[in-house]
């Protein structure tokens, strides 16, 4: 993937909408691309997060197990494609996570994978990109939680 497909990915995915070129362009510079197989996971539950992930190509679910005594299993919280945004969002907080579910790749998927405290450290230099940029993961984030509640009506 060339450095001109990234800033697409980036142009249409759901964090950076309305962005300018010059705040695309300051965040490709943070990317890099990971490529994984059907049944790959980006990452799984419980393991330590630091990174933020912009499916470029593929299919994600984000799932959680559960275990509610007789009842264990596991829920699908949401279906990523295409420009939807998944990872560690505490690191850009500047604080460790263990994350609360999993990511299993269920076609053949591309990744660009930005660490957290790297735009941490864009967000902290650049006041008004990284506005732009926690506006758009408070809308991300509200809208995640609500696809976990929908998850456990499923349970």
């Amino acid at each position: 993937m060339s450095q001109s497909e990234i800033v697409q990915a980036l142009i249409n995915c759901e964090i950076c909408k309305d962005f300018d070129q010059n705040d695309i362009d300051a965040i490709s510079g943070l990317c890099q691309i990971k490529s994984l197989k059907a049944g790959e996971y980006v990452f799984q539950q419980g393991d330590y997060g630091e990174h933020l992930y912009v499916i470029a190509e593929g299919q994600v679910f984000l799932e959680r197990s559960v275990n509610l005594g007789s009842r264990r299993g596991t829920v699908t919280i949401a279906t990523l494609g295409k420009g939807r945004v998944l990872g560690c969002w505490s690191t850009l907080l500047g604080e460790p996570h263990i994350l609360m579910s999993s990511a299993p790749c269920q076609k053949p998927t591309k990744l660009i994978v930005i660490k957290g405290t790297d735009i941490r450290g864009l967000i902290l230099s650049n006041k008004d990109l990284g506005f732009k940029i926690m506006e758009q993961f408070c809308f991300l984030l509200r809208d995640r939680i609500q696809d976990a509640y929908g998850a456990l009506e499923k349970i």
